[in-house]
């Protein structure tokens, strides 16, 4: 199945860097993904949509290593590849962004952004690396490149911390470390639910700059105009399985509308 995700519009899609095929999930007897086919490429935003239940968040958290699939084969730039554990989607470079963001919030920005994994000052090599003294000043550098090569303009200083920081600034604190993390791939769970209308610009704004950056973004939102906005293709799922993929471009958000709440591609056939 790689790299043959139906795109239902005349656009030939981009070759996949990440591609699953037949994904299938269940707890219990509840049936989250019934052989979902997905791929992503790389400078590409790709959204994922669909109602309440329809399994988003189970497929992101099995990409992401989470959950472990039932079924399904997993390719990286076409070479198959295993994905079980959180290790295994950090190996292959593979960040997720949470909703809860699982920042520090009694830390600084610059130690949120390497936790757990701080540099440690040279010539201590005698000690084990947990009981090094940690490297501030390279531990800065680190979080400013990765500050300014998201564009983040609106944060005065690494040294401040997360806690007194606004949510638009916390979701991109949050993707920051992501793809200071050597990602490839970015998966972003609803990045701006709850957020005001200037912090889901900013928001936007760093989601944009990731196709920049060459990375290849999972985009999950119920926001159809955010995903309108920053969306290259939408892939939309109802009740676990695949309806189709469209490029953003050539659709609109009635037709997404009606995918997501019929099941009904824009040919107005049941794909399942």
């Amino acid at each position: 199945m790689l790299g043959t995700i139906e795109n239902k519009v005349g656009q030939s899609a981009p070759p996949a860097h990440l591609a699953v095929s037949g994904i299938r999930k269940s707890f219990g007897g509840v049936h989250a993904l019934r052989g979902v086919d997905f791929e992503v490429a790389r400078g590409e935003v790709m959204a994922l949509v669909g109602d309440n239940g329809a399994g988003k968040s189970t497929l992101m958290k099995v990409l992401a290593g989470a959950h472990l699939a039932d079924e399904g084969t997993f390719f990286l730039d076409g070479k198959e590849v295993s994905i079980s554990s959180p290790h295994d989607a950090f190996d292959h470079g593979i960040q997720i962004v949470y909703q809860d963001l699982a920042l520090c919030e009694n830390l600084d920005v610059a130690a949120n952004l390497s936790l757990g994994a701080e540099p440690v000052k040279s010539g201590w090599g005698f000690l084990p690396r947990f009981l090094r003294p940690i490297d501030g000043m390279a531990m800065e550098e680190r979080a400013l490149a990765a500050i300014d090569r998201l564009q983040v303009r609106t944060l005065k200083s690494v040294r401040a911390k997360v806690g007194g920081l606004s949510g638009g600034q916390r979701q991109a604190i949050a993707i920051a470390r992501a793809v200071g993390a050597d990602s490839s791939v970015v998966l972003l769970d609803e990045p701006t639910a709850a957020l005001g209308v200037a912090q889901t610009r900013q928001v936007l704004d760093v989601v944009k700059r990731l196709r920049e950056t060459n990375h290849a973004v999972v985009y999950i939102s119920h926001n159809l105009k955010d995903i309108f906005e920053v969306a290259d293709r939408i892939t939309v799922l109802r009740h676990g399985a695949n309806v189709a993929t469209w490029h953003t471009t050539e659709t609109t958000p009635d037709e997404i509308v009606v995918a997501m709440t019929t099941g009904l591609d824009d040919g107005g056939n049941n794909v399942r």
